[in-house]
């Protein structure tokens, strides 16, 4: 099977490939503007910190427009090796024609880049299904969290993981990211590409 063919493939597996039900029954709350927000509980002095924390300074936050939830970079950082970086604020399509090559079995870490500009977002979750030769081979669906809004970037980082590693092992692997809210709608989702070879040369 070609390259061409296996993106197809992964692809057409891919549309057919809902999320699970992580929490089956739960319903995301109801959506509540920031003002409202803010002024909620005001009697109540540790709810009051809480919200402070979570939310910091809204005032004057940078405003680029468009959407709430802008997701900027993706970071694959591995052990005792310089990082990759993914700018995601251009052409996605573009992503799967520069290929991140990694050793095989090297420790590594993903990091999102994001800034949420106006409401908080609660329920941010990052999901990844890779596929080699067509065929999914892992799928992680991780929390983020729930952020506010905030002119700096926040850095959503995942757990350590290791490359595969061995012969069989080696060769390219095609990954479909996706950035959702609790209500599940898509922020952004992008495809791109990992080449695991013997060296990092």
């Amino acid at each position: 099977m070609s390259e061409e063919e296996a993106q197809a493939a992964a692809q057409a597996t891919a549309a057919d490939d809902e999320e699970d039900e992580l929490t089956p029954g739960y319903t995301a709350p109801k959506k509540v503007d920031l003002k409202t927000l803010q002024e909620l509980d005001a009697d109540d002095e540790s709810l009051v910190k809480y919200k402070a924390q979570l939310l910091g300074q809204t005032t004057d936050v940078k405003d680029e427009g468009g959407a709430n939830v802008l997701v900027q970079q993706l970071i694959l950082e591995p052990i005792d090796h310089a990082a990759f970086t993914l700018d995601l604020n251009g052409d996605l399509a573009k992503l799967k024609d520069s290929p991140i090559t990694i050793k095989e079995g090297c420790e590594y870490r993903v990091k999102i880049v994001f800034r949420v500009q106006r409401d908080i977002v609660s329920g941010l979750r990052y999901a990844q299904n890779t596929y080699r030769k067509g065929i999914k081979v892992d799928k992680s669906n991780l929390m983020v969290g729930s952020y506010g809004p905030k002119t700096e970037a926040h850095v959503y980082q995942t757990p350590l993981e290791t490359a595969p590693s061995g012969m069989i092992s080696r060769g390219t692997y095609n990954i479909k990211s996706k950035f959702t809210d609790d209500d599940k709608n898509s922020i952004k989702e992008w495809d791109w590409v990992l080449n695991i070879k013997k060296d990092w040369a």
